[in-house]
């Protein structure tokens, strides 16, 4: 199976892509894990990005999709979850060729939604609890306008296959609602 997990920041896509990878023995693939391994590993595509990155740019599209096919193609024939990538249309029509080329395709594209307010009041309270530097209120607030104008359109670009659960309560309540969406 292959899964692809989306919404906005603080939505709980890293964790409910952490219990699907369990429950059904899925490879987790993040962006920033690649990204990670592509650096230490000092790949050609790593390297790249690493420049990107030194400078305090986005790795452009063309270097994250070169990435993924290279993950993608070692994880052929393995089960997959994709938490935070694609982030852009133009990332996500890259994917849909790769998997392609692989003679695959994504199974089951979920986005947990979840309100803003209650996003930005989680973000904060996340920040109080890991200290984390970057859940300021007017961080919080860039983020989600950064995810409406980049990524919220990925939602209109999966709209045939797209499973939308609501992303407020427990961990426990969404993941039950995802289950239940797909089992």
């Amino acid at each position: 199976m292959k899964f692809l997990i989306m919404g906005p920041p603080g939505a709980g896509k890293g964790t409910q892509a952490k219990i699907l990878a369990e429950k059904f023995n899925l490879e987790h693939l993040s962006t920033g894990d690649i990204l990670r391994s592509e650096i230490n590993n000092k790949s050609d595509v790593g390297l790249k990005a690493q420049k990107f990155m030194d400078a305090g740019n986005l790795v452009p599209d063309d270097v994250l999709l070169s990435m993924m096919k290279n993950k993608l193609t070692q994880l052929r024939n393995s089960g997959i979850i994709l938490d935070g990538f694609p982030r852009t249309v133009p990332q996500a029509e890259g994917l849909s060729k790769i998997f392609s080329s692989l003679e695959s395709k994504i199974d089951y594209v979920i986005n947990i939604e979840v309100e803003e307010n209650a996003l930005i009041n989680r973000l904060i309270e996340r920040a109080k609890k890991s200290g984390r530097a970057d859940d300021t209120k007017d961080v919080i607030i860039k983020r989600q306008h950064v995810y409406k104008e980049l990524t919220e359109p990925l939602i209109e670009y999966y709209s045939s296959e797209i499973i939308q659960v609501d992303g407020d309560g427990t961990i426990e309540e969404v993941t039950h609602r995802i289950l239940k969406r797909i089992i």
